[in-house]
């Protein structure tokens, strides 16, 4: 009887050590980042963008712009950050974000958006006030 007792005591409390750690991942690299106007210049020669960075977050899902989407952290160092996402009804993506400083990041993402398949490299830096 002791050995069930015990079990029933120790698995939610291995639960709870292990779950936090994964869904509370604070993405804090990207909270370093200066706030303000960016210019995101892509690798490819494509036009760059000019985005408005409150939080850092918005590196994360430059392809899939809507809130409806769930995350997943793959990694959040102190100088790195991949985030795993899937927007329903519009893809999923893969971001990997370098910072080099808290105004430079290097971007890598890929994933589906709008049924279409996506790659791309990038580099982002601020330019000002938003």
């Amino acid at each position: 009887m002791k050995i069930k007792t015990l079990a029933i005591v120790a698995t939610p409390m291995m639960i709870a050590l292990t779950v936090p750690s994964v869904a509370q991942a604070a993405l804090s690299m990207l909270d370093g980042l200066t706030k303000g106007g960016w210019e995101v210049r892509y690798r490819d020669g494509s036009s760059p963008k000019k985005i408005c960075v409150r939080t850092g977050r918005e590196f994360v899902q430059l392809r899939h712009r809507s809130g409806n989407c769930n995350r997943f952290v793959v990694e959040d160092g102190a100088n790195q950050v991949t985030v795993q996402y899937t927007c329903r009804a519009n893809g999923y993506g893969r971001t990997n974000i370098r910072k080099e400083s808290a105004s430079l990041v290097q971007i890598e993402s890929q994933g589906i958006a709008d049924g279409k398949p996506f790659q791309f490299s990038a580099e982002a830096r601020r330019t000002g006030d938003c």
